[in-house]
């Protein structure tokens, strides 16, 4: 395998972007070293001093238009933020913070004057700002937050203020030290009536860093990880910001305090600005990949260096990557980060004809539920993945210097911010339940029969020995085209979707039936859904689960000739470790016959031995700088 054509092929069409970023991060070799060595507030400040020497070679700017002094290159964006994450992760969140949060409110949520005023500086690094959202009484329910934003006609002004400590916002970037303006959501009051939360701009600290009247601030204190990111929280009492401040896109007051959306409901107003925030949660869950593809190169490349035992009378002890338990722990691991690198791909693709063409509703909605289940399994692979990683490189891998720690206390937070990753999924899962909803509306009475027909024949058949019996008998009789090799229907793409998709289709119809039961009992709304709600979510990842099984299908299908061989076995290893992982679930649905989930099981097994030859290849085509992989513990090596 050529590595470097592989690492050409999963740069994809941003590989430019990519490339930039990794030549600033191969320049720069103490950054990966600041976390380990600077106390606290020294590396926040070391942290600042790279955020704006990147600000200065334009990359965050690549995203924005190019009135503002942007090239208004929304993927190579995102690619170039995803690729920041192989080195030091208190600057990719703190980039993140400024561009993608502070700046992308005030380019999706504003208007003309709000860009003409803010959106130059911000992007140039000249205005630092905080996306004051979250607050210490409500996180992912942001429809319920209680800071106030009134209007006051008599005065032109509205009126901030935290009613309570509970509307705290809290862990807010940039607020303990270098903010100077937050985007705030707040619930907007006019005339006496609440429409909802809304966003305004409203400075919190002078030029010299001294909090402005009325703005109290506070720093967060020591993190799990993340510490050169100076996290805060922000009380405002009464504070009076002009009305311009209001952030209007969707939704104006005039100087009589007459408030105007285009969007009546709103709900749906609501859910329409959050939407354009997408972005934030499409770069972490890529940041996350990214993250799982450092260790993972760390701790691959360690176990083709190291040996530990062997054979009984060999004066040569064994390579720990020649283990098949040590394959079984990072080979499969391996093989998902692949399959994520090209789901992760297909949605910044999405998000960037979305966001560039002026797209429906329905497929922003769409987006959104993609972005929301892509960060939640990349961002949950990330920790698992990283703790695997550690673990296998033993007492090294716990050591600061070799980078695992660091990147495990860094990323760990991934799952709760810009979303739970538990919330999320549910987002997801409704979604699907809405489509699912719509469609069996627009059945005419025939095909209403037929679907109902079809979930009865299913049932009754898994609740007999039918399924089993037809799965043993398909077990026996091999298929004409597994001559050759009785377990090559084992590794059609078609077989690995058939199943992914009988379990994402069964388990929302599952949930539908259950919530409409409850429903047509009389029970209440929110405690028939509560009472499903693992069943729901459950929906939402395997219908992820899916959808990155056939993003990985797609990627070897489109891959130049001659690295289609090895992304086939990186891909069959993946389908079929998800099939092992849900295989109980499988049997006890008649989906498996107990000889075709040791076949299973035998396979993946095989497939290791088969990947392990390439294995350090294909980490290194991930393209990770030397710097951030040449750890004490792993001497160099030089690829293709």
């Amino acid at each position: 395998m050529r590595t470097s054509g592989m690492r050409d092929y999963l740069d994809g069409p941003h590989k430019a972007a990519r490339d930039v970023v990794r030549a600033g991060l191969a320049a720069n070799t103490e950054l990966f070293e600041f976390a380990v060595r600077q106390p606290r507030d020294e590396y926040r400040e070391t942290v600042l001093e790279m955020l704006q020497a990147i600000t200065a070679e334009g990359h965050p700017a690549r995203g924005f238009p190019k009135e503002y002094g942007g090239e208004g290159d929304l993927g190579g964006y995102i690619a170039g933020f995803e690729t920041l994450a192989f080195g030091d992760l208190s600057l990719m969140v703190k980039a993140g913070v400024q561009f993608g949060l502070f700046a992308g409110a005030i380019l999706h949520l504003g208007t003309e004057r709000h860009h003409e005023a803010y959106l130059a500086d911000a992007i140039g690094g000249r205005l630092l700002g905080c996306f004051a959202m979250t607050e210490t009484g409500h996180g992912s329910n942001v429809q319920a937050l209680g800071t106030t934003a009134t209007y006051d006609a008599g005065t032109d002004e509205f009126v901030i203020h935290t009613p309570s400590e509970a509307a705290r916002k809290d862990y807010i970037g940039n607020a303990a030290r270098h903010g100077r303006m937050a985007a705030v959501f707040a619930q907007l009051v006019v005339g006496g009536e609440t429409h909802g939360v809304h966003c305004l701009l409203v400075p919190i600290r002078d030029e010299a860093g001294t909090a402005l009247p009325g703005v109290t601030l506070s720093d967060c204190g020591p993190k799990l990880g993340l510490n050169g990111v100076d996290n805060g929280r922000i009380v405002f009492d009464q504070v009076r910001v002009p009305r311009d401040a209001l952030l209007d896109r969707y939704a104006q007051v005039d100087a009589d305090g007459n408030y105007h959306s285009e969007i009546e409901n709103p709900d749906r107003r609501f859910f329409t600005m959050l939407g354009t925030l997408v972005q934030g949660r499409v770069s972490v869950g890529g940041a996350a990949i990214t993250a799982s593809k450092v260790a993972l190169e760390i701790a691959i490349r360690y176990a083709a260096q190291r040996r530990q035992f062997g054979a009984p009378g060999s004066n040569e002890e064994t390579l720990l990557l020649d283990y098949r338990m040590h394959q079984r722990r990072l080979l499969p691991l391996l093989a998902r980060t692949y399959a994520l690198h090209f789901a992760q791909g297909e949605l910044v693709e999405e998000f960037v004809r979305v966001f560039g063409d002026g797209s429906s509703e329905h497929d922003r909605r769409a987006l959104e539920a993609q972005a929301a289940g892509t960060k939640a399994l990349g961002t949950w692979h990330a920790t698992e993945t990283i703790q695997v990683c550690r673990e296998a490189c033993g007492g090294a891998g716990y050591l600061a210097e070799n980078r695992l720690a660091t990147l495990k206390a860094d990323t760990d937070v991934f799952t709760t911010f810009e979303g739970d990753n538990t919330v999320l999924l549910q987002l997801v899962a409704k979604g699907l339940l809405t489509d699912y909803r719509e469609s069996f509306g627009k059945l005419d009475p025939l095909g209403t029969a037929r679907f109902i027909a079809a979930q009865a024949v299913e049932i009754a058949v898994e609740k007999t020995a039918l399924r089993p019996l037809i799965d043993r008998l398909r077990d026996v009789v091999p298929n004409r085209n597994d001559t050759s090799d009785p377990d090559a229907g084992l590794r059609d793409d078609a077989y690995h979707s058939g199943l992914l998709r009988f379990r994402e289709q069964h388990m929302l119809s599952g949930v539908a039936r259950r919530l409409k039961a409850g429903i047509d009992a009389g029970d209440g709304a929110f405690e028939v859904f509560n009472r499903c709600q693992d069943h729901v979510i459950a929906a939402g990842r395997a219908h992820v689960d899916r959808v990155v099984l056939e993003a990985f299908q797609a990627g070897v299908r489109n891959a130049p000739e001659d690295l289609q061989e090895v992304l086939k076995d990186v891909y069959d290893l993946h389908a079929l470790s998800a099939i092992e992982a849900e295989r109980a679930w499988y049997l006890e649905h008649g989906r498996l016959s107990p000889a075709r989930s040791k076949a299973i099981t035998a396979l993946v097994n095989e497939l290791c031995g088969v990947v392990r030859p390439v294995a350090v290849e294909l980490v290194a085509a991930f393209g990770v700088p030397g710097a951030a992989v040449e750890v004490p513990m792993v001497v160099p090596s030089q690829h293709e």
